[in-house]
């Protein structure tokens, strides 16, 4: 009797990669229009929904290293999507802040999220997506679990 641990369907990880990759060329294909890369549109969304974050702030929002992050803000800055103001209250750190150019585009960009989820999503019952959710975050806390315990100091 053959396993059953093997099917003809791909495996999770395949798929999840798969579709994963998919999702990223449909969004570069979208937002190509306003000159974004997923990083920093994922900066100016957080930024959007907490301002006055600073560079370390919102690098553990967006889980990123703060290296990369403090270019993708430079490049933010350089486009006129950004200020850094300095904090009022530690005159070394700077805050992060939304121009009005950066919420008009992610007002815009918002919107192509939505209808790219809605196609994403189409045909697929409401009950299907929640399940599928709860599922990839339990995947995730997993994930996350096995990386805590691969990274805690060996005891003796």
């Amino acid at each position: 009797m053959k396993s059953s641990a093997r099917t003809s369907h791909p495996s999770f990880g395949y798929l999840l990669g798969d579709a994963t990759r998919k999702l990223r060329t449909q969004f570069d294909r979208r937002a190509a229009a306003y000159d974004l890369t997923r990083a920093q549109w994922r900066a100016l969304r957080t930024l959007g929904r907490h301002e006055g974050l600073s560079q370390t702030a919102l690098a553990e929002l967006i889980e990123m290293e703060p290296i990369p992050v403090g270019r993708v803000i430079d490049r933010l800055q350089q486009a006129g999507f950004v200020e850094r103001r300095a904090d009022p209250e530690d005159r070394r750190r700077w805050c992060l802040y939304l121009t009005e150019k950066a919420r008009a585009v992610n007002d815009d960009m918002e919107v192509i999220v939505s209808e790219m989820r809605a196609e994403c999503l189409r045909g697929i019952p409401s009950a299907d997506v929640e399940t599928f959710l709860d599922v990839l975050a339990r995947i995730k806390n997993n994930l996350d679990a096995l990386d805590a315990a691969s990274s805690a100091p060996e005891s003796n």
